[in-house]
């Protein structure tokens, strides 16, 4: 079978391998479609992981069982699944308080060695995957390309009711990329107030599609100014920081309203994650910073629920798809500010 490896930083390389084995509690995909993620992105760019030589990357996957073992009795063979990449351990104090995504030994397919991705055309999933991982059934007539955008989806969705994001609330969506663009939508449908800051022009006319009430240029003009008469003078009541930008958390606190929240949303590079804030606006404002990673596994099904019913706009996010042996120029693309939602086709559909 064809698989995709990093080989090192912006170097992938599609080669045959050996088909997986079916575990024996676990089972055998075939990999249908897999998303570019904006953390494959980073990877990409730093090359494997520390400790591995090389990775099968991807961890937006959705495809069909192929093939179960003797002991996996909660799939069979015809299933159609979707993956997200998180694997907690079960065991350490945020896993026993049901905090998964803030478990101590979290594991990542397409990242941890071990856990080979899903840019390939078939995938082993063990009982511990199935267990302490995020692998779900399709909803009926929900396609593939789809279901592989469940992933992003479910940290949205978890981002939006951390906010307790309402009808009452003007929201700020500081970054207009896939996972702004979602932010976006989710929070109208939640009945907010959105506006929109992006550098991007490509971008800016990309984010229209998912009805903003406002888009600016957040490089030039009063951007405080503009929030400021956007919001009646008081400041917004959520700030989202959607993009890996040191200088956009700063700005969250600078145009959030007293008692306001800012979610960092977009993780900083790790080797710079430093950023200065007025610590002062936050103490005499009480305004709340506030961590957004990853989901709890429930959100996975919530999501693949929304995409199934048409409640989220998939057919906007996904703007380009590559078939497998395309897969430099598919992240060349989604690398490029062109595109949003870049999927990866493999096999027959």
């Amino acid at each position: 079978m064809r698989a995709v490896f990093l080989k090192s930083s912006r170097t992938l390389e599609l080669r045959n391998i050996p088909e997986p084995n079916v575990p024996d509690d676990g089972i055998v995909i075939e990999v249908k479609a897999c998303g570019i993620c904006g953390s494959d992105l980073r990877r990409w760019t730093e090359g494997p992981p520390p400790g591995s030589k090389e990775v099968i990357p991807g961890h937006e996957a959705a495809g069909i069982v192929i093939e179960t073992g003797p002991s996996c009795s909660d799939f069979k063979i015809g299933d159609l699944v979707a993956i997200a990449p998180d694997i907690h351990c079960g065991d350490c104090y945020y896993c026993r308080k049901e905090l998964y995504n803030l478990c101590d030994n979290l594991q990542f397919l397409g990242v941890t060695p071990g856990f080979p991705g899903g840019f390939t055309e078939r995938m082993a999933l063990t009982g511990e995957i199935l267990t302490n991982g995020i692998v779900n059934k399709m909803p009926d007539g929900l396609s593939f390309e789809h279901a592989a955008v469940s992933e992003l989806c479910n940290s949205v969705l978890a981002t939006h009711e951390k906010a307790g994001t309402s009808e009452n609330d003007t929201v700020v969506v500081i970054g207009a990329g896939p996972a702004g663009c979602l932010h976006v939508s989710v929070a109208r449908q939640q009945g907010a107030r959105v506006c929109v800051l992006e550098i991007s022009r490509t971008r800016r006319r990309m984010v229209e599609k998912f009805n903003p009430d406002l888009v600016l240029d957040s490089s030039s003009g009063d951007i405080l100014g503009r929030i400021k008469e956007f919001t009646g003078g008081i400041g917004a009541d959520i700030v989202i920081c959607a993009n890996p930008v040191a200088q956009t958390q700063r700005l969250g606190v600078e145009m959030v309203r007293k008692g306001g929240k800012v979610v960092l949303f977009g993780g900083l590079p790790k080797a710079n994650p430093m950023i200065t804030l007025d610590s002062n606006l936050i103490h005499y404002g009480e305004i709340q910073v506030i961590g957004a990673f990853s989901y709890h596994p429930r959100f996975h099904k919530m999501a693949l629920s929304l995409l199934a019913g048409g409640k989220l706009p998939v057919e906007s996010l996904i703007t380009h798809t590559f078939e497998l042996e395309k897969i430099n120029e598919a992240y060349d693309m989604a690398a490029s500010g062109e595109a949003l939602k870049v999927i990866i086709k493999i096999g027959r559909q």
